[in-house]
This record gives C-alpha cells, sequence and structure tokens, in this order.
C-alpha cells in the first residue's frame, strides 16, 4: 500500500504542544521558551539623532534613545551594520530578514527570512507557526525557503479573532474539510511536477525543485493546521481592540498590533512574529492635541529642510516611544526565570540608513531582551559595514539552532553575549 507523504509527516514527529500553565499542574520551575519579534519601521530614523555619539557600555543615549532610557539594560544599539550587496533603497524591504542581493534587479530573487528559519525550528510547537503582520501597506517581512513572501495580517482586530475567537461545531468541521481538500489538491499538484521534472531542462528542474520544496512546507502547515482547528483557544481579559480604519491613526494602529504580539506570545499562539510599519504609505500621522503631520514618506526627503526634519523627528519620537511601550509590555509579564522581555528578543530596525538619500548602509538596529547581556552601543567600522546576518547568526544561536551560517554572515556578532 502506497504511504501518502501526509502520513509520512504524522509518522516523522510532527508534533504539537500547548503553553505551560500553571493550571495544567506544569512545574512553575520549566524554563519558558525563547521568542522572537522583528520589526521593521520602513523610513529609518534621522541618523544623527538615533546613533550615540561614543560606543562601549558608559555610551550616551542620542535623543531618540532617550525615549528608551527605562530599557537601558534591556537593550544594544548598534551601528556599522548592513546586508553586503543589498542596494535599490525602498525595495531592500524584502530583504531586511532574508539579506538576499541586489533586490532592484529583474533577475532578482529572494531567499528564506530569518522568521522562517526559527518557524521551521519551533513552529510544530504552537498554534500558529509564525504571524507576519503589517500596517497601512501589503508588504511583508516573511520569505518562505523558495523565496515567496507570506501574506501579513493587516488588522489587530482580525489577528485577536484569529488567535482567540473559537468557531462553533459546525464551522470547525467545516474548516477540517477545507483544510483536507488543499491536502488532496496539493497531492495531485506534487505529482503532476514530480512527473514533469523527468521532461525538462536542468534549469527549469531547477525551478520546480523550488516550487516543490514550497508545496512541501505548505502542505506541512496544513497538516498541523489540522491538528489545532479542534483544540480550544487561549482565553484573555483583554477585549477585541477598535482597529481604526483611518491610516492617519497610524501610532494607534502601531501600538494596538504591539499588545496584540504581546498577547500572542503570553497565551504561546507562536513563538515567532515579524511586523512591518508601512510608513511609506502611510499619508499622515496624528499626532496628541488634534494635529496631523501630513506626507510622512514626503518629509522624509527632508533635503536638510529644517521645518521637514523638525516634522519628521517628532513622528520618528513617536515611533521610539512605541517601542518603549512594546518593551514595557514584555517586561510586565512574569514568567517562571524572569519576564516574558527576558525570553524575548526583540529586533528593530530599517534596512535604509538615511531614508533622504535612500542609502541602504549603516542600518539602524537595536535588538532588546532575549537573554543577551545588553547596556551597551556596539559600534562598527561605518564605511566597511559587518553583515548584519551575523547578528541574525547570533539571534540563531540564542534559540537553540545549532547552524553554522546564515545567509551573509561570516560568524556570531563580536561582542554581544
Amino acid at each position: 500500500m502506497k504511504t501518502s507523504r501526509r502520513t509520512l509527516l504524522r509518522a516523522a514527529g510532527v508534533g504539537l504542544s500547548l503553553p505551560v500553565l500553571e493550571s495544567s499542574g506544569a512545574a512553575l520551575s520549566q524554563a519558558p521558551p525563547k521568542r522572537m519579534i522583528a520589526i521593521n519601521q520602513d523610513l529609518g530614523f534621522i541618523p544623527k539623532l538615533f546613533f550615540p555619539e561614543n560606543s562601549g557600555r558608559g555610551y550616551a543615549l542620542s535623543p531618540y534613545l532617550e525615549k528608551l532610557a527605562a530599557h537601558r539594560e534591556q537593550f544594544t544599539v548598534f551601528s556599522g551594520l548592513s546586508h553586503p550587496g543589498v542596494d535599490g533603497g525602498h525595495r531592500a524591504d524584502k530583504t531586511f530578514l532574508t539579506a538576499a542581493p541586489h533586490p532592484g534587479r529583474a533577475s532578482f530573487r529572494n531567499s528564506i527570512s530569518l522568521d522562517q528559519v526559527l518557524a521551521n525550528h519551533v513552529g510544530h510547537e504552537t498554534r500558529f507557526r509564525s504571524l507576519s503582520l503589517g500596517i497601512n501597506d501589503a508588504r511583508s517581512l516573511s520569505y518562505t525557503q523558495a523565496g515567496v513572501e507570506i501574506p501579513t495580517i493587516q488588522s489587530a482586530a482580525e489577528l485577536y479573532k484569529k488567535m482567540f475567537l473559537q468557531g462553533d461545531r459546525k464551522a470547525m468541521e467545516a474548516q477540517l474539510v477545507r483544510l483536507k481538500r488543499k491536502g488532496s489538491i496539493l497531492d495531485v499538484v506534487m505529482g503532476q511536477s514530480s512527473d514533469l521534472s523527468k521532461r525538462v531542462s536542468g534549469s527549469d528542474r531547477e525551478r520546480i525543485d523550488q516550487f516543490q520544496t514550497a508545496v512541501r512546507s505548505l502542505e506541512q502547515r496544513l497538516t498541523e493546521a489540522q491538528a489545532w482547528e479542534a483544540r480550544p483557544r487561549p482565553k484573555v481579559d483583554e477585549t477585541m481592540p477598535e482597529y481604526p480604519e483611518d491610516k492617519k491613526q497610524f501610532f494607534e494602529m502601531v501600538g494596538m498590533m504591539n499588545d496584540m504580539a504581546r498577547l500572542a506570545f503570553q497565551t504561546d499562539s507562536t513563538r515567532v512574529i515579524t511586523l512591518f510599519l508601512g510608513s511609506v504609505r502611510t499619508p499622515g500621522v496624528n499626532l496628541a492635541g488634534g494635529r496631523t503631520i501630513g506626507g510622512y514618506h514626503n518629509i522624509s526627503h527632508h533635503g536638510k529642510d529644517e521645518k521637514k526634519l523638525k516634522q519628521l523627528a517628532e513622528i520618528e519620537v513617536g515611533q521610539m516611544e512605541l517601542l518603549g511601550d512594546l518593551l514595557q509590555g514584555l517586561k510586565d509579564v512574569e514568567e517562571p526565570e524572569g519576564t516574558l522581555l527576558d525570553s524575548t528578543m526583540v529586533l528593530y530596525g530599517c534596512h535604509m540608513g538615511d531614508a533622504n538619500i535612500h542609502n541602504n548602509k549603516n542600518l539602524p538596529i537595536i535588538l532588546a531582551g532575549g537573554g543577551f547581556r545588553h547596556g551597551q552601543h556596539l559600534a562598527f567600522n561605518q564605511r566597511n559595514n559587518i553583515p548584519l546576518a551575523n547578528l541574525y547568526l547570533s539571534m540563531l544561536h540564542n534559540m537553540g539552532m545549532e547552524v553554522a551560517a546564515f545567509a551573509s554572515s561570516t560568524g556570531n556578532l563580536h561582542g554581544l553575549a
């Protein structure tokens, strides 16, 4: 009897586990799982207001980092990091977590993103292998093994429904039928592509291999989704957020998404999240007192105009304050061996070092939490940058993955422990 790939997946030990809960009788001393959230603010920051002037542990906080002063010992700021060969200004957003070179070229082909490497390692243990989130923009930071973009959830309310609202039995049964039907279709597609692979050229065979890798990944996700569908979703005290429709309520949107990310980790719904802050497609930003600064993208090309610089700084200060709120929210959740922040790596940055000139060097990068020894400015050569992927390799090792390299990495990032 022929054994289907789906059966093999089950036999291979694609197991699932629920969160460790005190009410279940689990030992409170059990170490909490490692987690990661990666956030890209796609217009970056005014460099002179972001980067500290000196380095090491005794560095003086820059004007922007002053907004994170309460968390100084829980984060590291970096300078002199970038992705070798990555250019194209705004187009480099798609390579922030992949480091794939030359995203502006017609022949560009992306590769797997950092979050999906982690999801492949720990994703089977939670309801959602990973969550790809976005605000005011459909673009994603997450890419599969085959370099295919993973769509984003663009509403905190929709994310709340996905994580916490349980359908009735009829709805769950209907969803299981849909999942099984998709699995059957994938069986047919896989068989047809295998037959085709025997009759094509070497280069076409390579494309088919990439396609089949993507199909296998989707098939595994369907298997995991079927196993989780009938399990009860976690109960939370928070109500579903009233997510704004006005794109100018940008700060409110970011705050709500940050809260949902914290809840996702707190309930162990996932351990891997990406969040793309679509500043380019944000028409303006509402501020306190009923004021609005319009044309976020336009003022990022300030040309050193003092009025535009002042407006841009006001928005970017707000972005840093939101990051501070996220860090505080994670610190407020106690776990057996510390806080949620202690077990969560928070990567925050941009794919452009200076949006005013579309520069992709000397990227503004912060890493908070995750159990690292923080409280420092790690400064590398701002002309001859160190690969940002070295930091990513260190993060993979922090998650317990024994890998020798990631993308353009040349080794672990020196100075981070």
